[in-house]
Parts: structure tokens; sequence; C-alpha cells
């Protein structure tokens, strides 16, 4: 294996960290939770959510991929204590991001051709249910996505994904702002803001705190190695809990300005945003179909998509190629032609699992998808993020004074000494929590 890999500037990093947590968590799965869970009340625990359990996680991350120099699959072996277990974590994280990418790129393929089909003016007979079941639209999509995000991964580091991800996330902040002073400029924009900015404490209960919590953790891909990698590529100029608070405020800032595109929206047109899973893709098809120039408006807000989406995807699709290269000393094209074949025949499952690959594994109405989705966000990001926090904070791992004395190098802001119990003791408890909550509600 060739000289690690190194990121060209710190904004490169901030931007690459920061596109692979804002994704479709942040502009489809965040504004239908929050309009499910009563709006402002979700919004207001959601972000004391990313301040206490979201910041400690993603600052550990950050610190153990930086301290390890390796990428996840090696990185728990590297930095054990003699006669450790925890190598077995690498490839748990290995199994985790490609299981994620077996339905992310199908999802994302979803999104390319809602942006192809506005942009064409083709909306007639648009809908959620016709495009998922159509086996070829979904097979032709999901290669797009595949070879278009190893087609940049082959480059190198600096040359490839920093370079696009910079492009991505500034065109990505500019096309949101535009569409959220479209939306706030819509007649009913007053009734969508008051939902989701006045918190009603009425509504807030366990089932909107547990919700808030699961999504602060799916949100910022932590727990898999996505972030470590990306600590890994980086030196010792900046205290890392800094860089944390800065990837974590950029991702925040686009599910927030996304609900200020959408509820306005909502209100404006008197669509119902309790719509769920579907808020994003039918819902705002109408609301784009109703609007005076709906069908530019409708294109743009699709190609912000695509830009939140496919940023993820490269994020998490650089994060196997680094630990399939460290396993097999493969060059980076290589790596990447035999990565993005198993993804994409992996990601056949999830595209045809609404036509021709019939499975039901939770029973009737369910398929790949939520198999795939299932053993991603119900059990390898909570699991992987409470083994993370153990491994940092605790003597029989990497330890507490290891962690402080990594993330404290450098310049910025500091974890301090009166922070230990929050990310010691806290944080566990409440992925815990979030875990069994999860397998005790999951309809199996």
């Amino acid at each position: 294996m060739e000289k690690r890999e190194r990121l060209g500037s710190r904004l490169g990093f901030i931007m690459l960290s920061a596109g692979c947590a804002i994704g479709c968590g942040n502009v489809w799965k965040f504004p239908w939770m929050c309009g499910q869970y009563g709006g402002g009340g979700f919004m207001l625990v959601y972000v004391i959510c990313l301040i206490l359990l979201g910041l400690p996680v993603l600052t550990m991350e950050f610190a153990l991929g930086r301290a390890a120099q390796t990428s996840p699959v090696r990185m728990y072996q590297k930095m054990q204590k003699p006669g450790g277990k925890w190598g077995f974590m690498g490839y748990v994280a290995l199994i985790g991001n490609v299981s994620l990418m077996a339905f992310y790129c199908v999802v994302t393929g979803w999104i390319i051709h809602y942006f192809v089909r506005f942009a064409t003016g083709n909306t007639k007979d648009l809908g959620f249910v016709p495009m998922i079941t159509n086996p070829g639209l979904n097979v032709t999509y999901l290669f797009i996505t595949v070879a278009v995000s190893y087609v940049i991964l082959s480059f190198q580091l600096e040359k490839g994904l920093e370079r696009i991800s910079k492009f991505m996330m500034s065109a990505l902040l500019v096309l949101l702002l535009v569409l959220a002073v479209r939306s706030m400029m819509m007649s009913g924009a007053g009734k969508g803001l008051a939902f989701y900015l006045i918190p009603d404490f009425s509504k807030i209960n366990g089932s909107v705190i547990v919700g808030a919590m699961n999504q602060a953790f799916f949100t910022l891909s932590v727990g898999m190695g996505s972030m470590a990698i990306f600590g890994s590529y980086i030196g010792k100029e900046h205290r890392l809990m800094g860089e944390a608070v800065n990837v974590i405020v950029l991702d925040t800032f686009v599910a927030f300005v996304t609900g200020l595109i959408i509820f306005p929206a909502c209100f404006s047109y008197g669509v119902e945003v309790t719509a769920g899973p579907s808020l994003l893709f039918d819902t705002m098809a109408v609301v784009f179909g109703d609007m005076q120039g709906g069908r530019w408006w409708g294109t743009l807000f699709f190609l912000f998509m695509i830009f939140a989406a496919l940023s993820t995807v490269l994020g998490v699709c650089e994060t196997i190629l680094a630990m399939v290269r460290e396993l097999t000393g493969w060059s980076r094209p290589k790596g990447s032609i035999v990565c993005g074949l198993v993804i994409f025949l992996l990601g056949l499952t999830t595209a045809l699992g609404y036509s021709v690959l019939h499975f039901e594994p939770f029973g009737e109405g369910t398929a790949w998808l939520d198999l795939w989705d299932f053993i991603v966000s119900t059990n390898v990001l909570p699991l992987g993020s409470l083994v993370l926090t153990v491994f940092c904070c605790y003597k029989f791992g990497w330890g507490w004074d290891k962690f402080l004395e990594e993330v404290n190098a450098g310049k910025g802001m500091r974890v301090m000494g009166w922070m230990k119990p929050l990310f010691c003791y806290v944080v566990p408890a409440a992925i815990i929590f979030i875990y069994l909550y999860g397998i005790f509600t999951f309809k199996f």
C-alpha cells in the first residue's frame, strides 16, 4: 500500500465530512419525521440530542480515525491493547457501510429520476409507486449512481473526491437558500413556519424523544467508521471537537433550511405534512405541479436533493473503498471497479425488490429495502456508536486519557475534563435505550 493520502485543506475535510453526514437523512427523513412528530417540538428535541449525543460520538470517531491513521476495518485492531478482542468491529463497519449502499444508491437513483422528469417537463403520471415498481428504470438509475460515484473515487483523493465535494456542497447551499426564500414568500408560509418553528410542548412524548435521538445518530452517519476515515486523512493542526461542531452546524443548517422549504410549501398548497416517507416525492411533486413555474422550481429542488444524496454516497463509498484497499493492497482504480460491481449487484435486490425480486422479510408490504435499513439503522449505527464510545472511554479499550490526548492535539475547542460523565455515562446509556426501544418496537 502506498503512503497514506491526505486531504488538501481543512475546508476540504469539513466539506467532505459534512457531505457524508448531509444526505437523505437531512432532506428526506428529517422533514417527514418532523411533520409526523408535531413540528417545532421535534425540532427542539432533535437539536438537544445533536448537542448532547451526536457531538460526543462524532468527536470520538474523528479522534479514533486520526490516531489510527488507517481505515475502519483495521482501526480497532491497531488501537486496542495487546490481547484485545475489538478487531471484529472493523468487519462489522464494512458490512454496515455496504448494507447502507445496497439501498441508499437506489434511493439516490429515485431522486435523479425525479430530477430528470422535472428538467424535461415530463411530470405527467409521475408517482412514487409507478417508479419503484419499474425494474428497468430502477436498474438504470442504480447503475448511473454507482458508476458516477466510483469513477470520481478512482482518482486521487484530493483531485477526485475532495474537489467534487467542495463543488457539490457549495452548489447545495446556494440552491438551498434560493429555494427557502421562494418557499417563504408563498401565501400560506406563515402557518407553515409557525408549525415548524414554534414548539408545541404538549406533543413532546417518549416517541418524539426516541425519534429525535435516532435521527441525530442517523443524520451524522456515526458508528460505522464513515467519519473515522476522514479523521485519518487530516493532520493535528486543529482540535477535533471544534471540527465536529463545524460539521454538525453545517449538517443541521441543511436539515433546518430544508424544513423552511417544505413546510411553508405544504401549508400554502394545503398538502398534508404527516404524509411520512412519501412527503418528499409524491407530496412535493404535487406542490410543484400546482405552483407557477413549478417545473423549474421542482428541477432546482431535486438537483439540490441529488447533491445532498450523492455527497453521502461518495463519502460512504470512499470508506468502503479504503477498507477494501487496506485488506487487499489494490490501487484506487482496481478497488473502485470491484467495489462498484459488488455494490451494484447487492443494490439490485432493492432496485428489483418492488417488482421481480419479491421478498417480505418483516411481513406483508415489506421489501429488501426494509431488511437493509434494519441492518443499518436499527443495529449497526447504534451498536457501532456504543462500541465506539466504550472503546474510547474505558481502560479495557483505548481509554479516556489517550482519547483526550488525541482529541485535544492542535488548536481550537477542547474536550474538558468535566465533560467525561457525558461522554462515558450519558451517551452510552442513551444509545442502549435507543437500541432496546428500536428492537422492542420494531414490527417484525
